[in-house]
C-alpha cells in the first residue's frame, strides 16, 4: 500500500526524511515546480526540485539518482489519458473490447463479471513492473535504454501488466486494466514512447473449472507447492527452454480446458473487432509471466498481423498473490495497433493531435460503425542529416545509445519529427573514434513546416547533442 504524507514545506526536512525512509514505499508531496524543458541550457531532465535532488511528478517527490532518465517531454504526457477521451479512437477501441467482455462473461444475476481499472497510477516500482512478473534481472526489458526510470526504485510502467499482482492480491479474479505505458523506442510512423495497453486476467478454481467433472484436479497429485520466493536472485526465469506444453504443477486436463476457453474468447474478440470471417492463427511464443504462451495473428489485407499476446499465468505469480488454488489466463494488447488497423490511421502521432480536423472524424455513439480516417491534408516533409563524431572510445550501444539520442530529439523538437534513421556509421581506427549520421524527417501534423523552421530546430538538436553527448558535429 502506498502511503501519502502531508506536504512538507521545508526542503531540508523533506530531504532528510526521504533519505531516512528510502527503503520504504512512500511518496512525499512537494510544492509544484516547473517541469518545462530549459532550451537555453539544453538540459534533458526536468527542472523540478533539482537543487534538492528531487523530481516532482504529479505532486509527489522522487529522489533523483544515476538511474533517472525520464524527460520533461515524456512527463508531459502523464494525465492526458487518451483512452478516456470521449470520441477518441483509442477510447472507442477500448470500449469495444470492454463491451465484448461484459457480454461474454456475466454473473448469475446477469451483471458483467469483469471489472475495469483505467485510472491507475503509471508510476510503479521495480518490483511491480519486473520482479512480481518473474522477469529475470538480466532481461533486456529492464535496461535504462528500454525504460523511463524515475530513479532506481521507480519507473513509468512499461506495461499495464505491472498491476496484476496488486489487483489479484486485493481479491479480484476477473478484471481488465487499461492505461498509458512508456518505453524508449525509435522514431517512425508506428512507434511512439507513450502508447496504451489493455491487459486482462481471469482466474478460476477447481469448482468452476471442473463444474461438470468434479473428479478432475487442477494440480498434479505428486506436485508439492513451493511458495514463491521474492528474492530476485532465486528467480531464475531467463531461459526460454521452459516446457511450453504446461507447467509442472498443472494437470493436462486443467491446461487444455483453460486453453480452450482462452483461445475461444480471444478468437471471438478478433471476430467482434474485425468481422466474423476474419482468419486467425495461434503462434507459440515465450513470456516470462505465462506458460504456455501464444500470440494471436489475423490475416488482414493480405498479410498476417499480430494483435495480442496471451498465456496461462505462471503459478508462482498466483501464489505470491494469495490465489494458491486458482488457475488462470492473461492477455495483453496495444490499443494504438488495433486503432491504426481499424481506422486506417497511418501515423501513430495522430493519436496525440489536437487538430479538430482529426478529432471530429470519430464518434462513440455507434461503436460498431467505425469511420475510416480521412487525411485532412498531406503536408510536405523536410529532411535533414545530422553527422557527428562520438567522443574517443565511445561507440554505438557502447557508451552511446540511439534511444538517448531519440529522447533528446523529442525534447527539443517534439512531434514535428516524423522519423529518424541511423543511415551511416563507421569506426576510425587511428583516431579511435566513431562517426554516425542520422537522417531526421520533419513534418508537422497540422500545418506546412517550412525548411527554415526545420533548419532552426535542426540547429537546436545539434547544439543539444554537443552539450549532452560531448560530440563533434561534422
Amino acid at each position: 500500500m502506498l502511503t501519502t504524507l502531508k506536504p512538507l514545506h521545508c526542503a531540508t526536512t523533506l530531504k532528510t526524511i526521504a533519505l531516512r525512509r528510502l527503503e520504504k514505499v512512500n511518496f512525499y508531496k512537494l510544492r509544484k515546480k516547473s517541469l518545462i524543458y530549459n532550451y537555453t541550457s539544453k538540459r534533458l531532465f526536468a527542472n523540478a526540485a533539482v537543487a534538492n535532488n528531487y523530481l516532482d511528478i504529479n505532486g509527489f517527490a522522487y529522489s533523483i539518482d544515476s538511474w533517472t532518465n525520464v524527460t520533461p517531454k515524456i512527463l508531459s504526457y502523464l494525465g492526458l489519458n487518451k483512452h478516456l477521451q470521449t470520441n477518441h479512437p483509442l477510447s472507442i477501441i477500448k470500449q469495444r473490447i470492454v463491451n465484448y467482455f461484459y457480454k461474454t462473461y456475466k454473473t448469475s444475476r446477469g451483471n458483467p463479471l469483469f471489472s475495469v481499472y483505467d485510472k491507475l497510477n503509471p508510476v510503479v516500482t521495480i518490483q511491480q513492473n519486473f520482479d512480481n512478473l518473474l522477469i529475470p534481472v538480466d532481461h533486456v526489458s529492464r535496461s535504462k535504454t528500454d525504460c523511463y526510470y524515475v530513479n532506481q526504485r521507480y519507473l513509468l510502467r512499461a506495461h499495464t501488466t505491472a498491476h496484476q499482482v496488486d489487483l489479484i492480491s486485493s481479491g479480484l479474479d476477473n478484471f481488465l486494466v487499461v492505461g498509458d505505458v512508456y518505453r524508449r523506442d525509435e522514431i517512425d510512423s508506428t512507434h511512439y514512447p507513450v502508447f496504451h495497453q489493455l491487459d486482462a486476467v481471469r482466474l478460476v478454481t477447481k469448482d468452476k473449472l471442473f463444474e461438470r467433472n468434479p473428479g478432475l484436479e487442477i494440480f498434479e497429485r505428486d506436485w508439492s507447492p513451493n511458495l514463491y520466493n521474492s528474492n530476485q536472485n532465486q528467480v531464475l526465469t531467463s531461459s526460454k527452454c521452459m516446457d511450453q506444453t504446461k507447467q509442472s504443477c498443472h494437470t493436462l486436463e486443467a491446461i487444455k480446458l483453460i486453453e480452450h476457453e482462452l483461445k475461444g474468447v480471444l478468437a471471438g474478440l478478433a471476430k467482434d473487432l474485425f468481422g466474423a470471417n476474419i482468419k486467425h492463427r495461434w503462434v507459440d511464443t515465450y513470456f516470462p509471466f505465462t506458460q504456455p504462451s501464444w500470440e494471436l495473428e489475423i490475416f488482414y489485407k493480405e498479410q498476417w498481423l499480430e494483435v495480442l499476446g496471451c498465456g496461462i499465468m505462471r503459478h508462482e505469480i498466483l501464489q505470491q498473490s494469495g490465489a494458491h488454488n486458482s488457475i488462470g489466463y492473461a492477455f495483453g494488447l496495444g490499443l494504438e495497433r488495433l486503432a491504426m488497423i481499424l481506422f486506417d490511421i497511418p501515423d501513430i502521432r495522430l493519436f496525440w493531435s489536437k487538430d479538430t480536423g482529426f478529432l471530429t472524424q470519430f464518434n462513440e455513439k455507434d461503436l460498431y460503425n467505425l469511420t475510416k480516417y480521412k487525411a485532412v491534408s498531406q503536408y510536405p516533409q523536410c529532411i535533414n542529416d545530422l553527422s557527428f563524431w562520438l567522443p574517443p572510445g565511445v561507440q554505438v550501444n557502447e557508451g552511446f545509445a540511439p534511444n538517448d539520442f531519440y529522447d533528446l530529439v523529442r525534447n527539443v523538437a517534439g512531434d514535428v519529427v516524423e522519423q529518424i534513421s541511423l543511415i551511416d556509421q563507421f569506426n576510425h581506427l587511428k583516431k579511435n573514434r566513431t562517426s554516425v549520421c542520422f537522417r531526421i524527417t520533419y513534418r508537422h501534423m497540422e500545418r506546412t513546416l517550412t525548411q527554415k523552421e526545420a533548419n532552426d530546430v535542426h540547429k537546436l538538436i545539434a547544439e543539444a547533442c554537443v552539450e549532452t553527448f560531448k560530440v563533434e558535429i561534422r
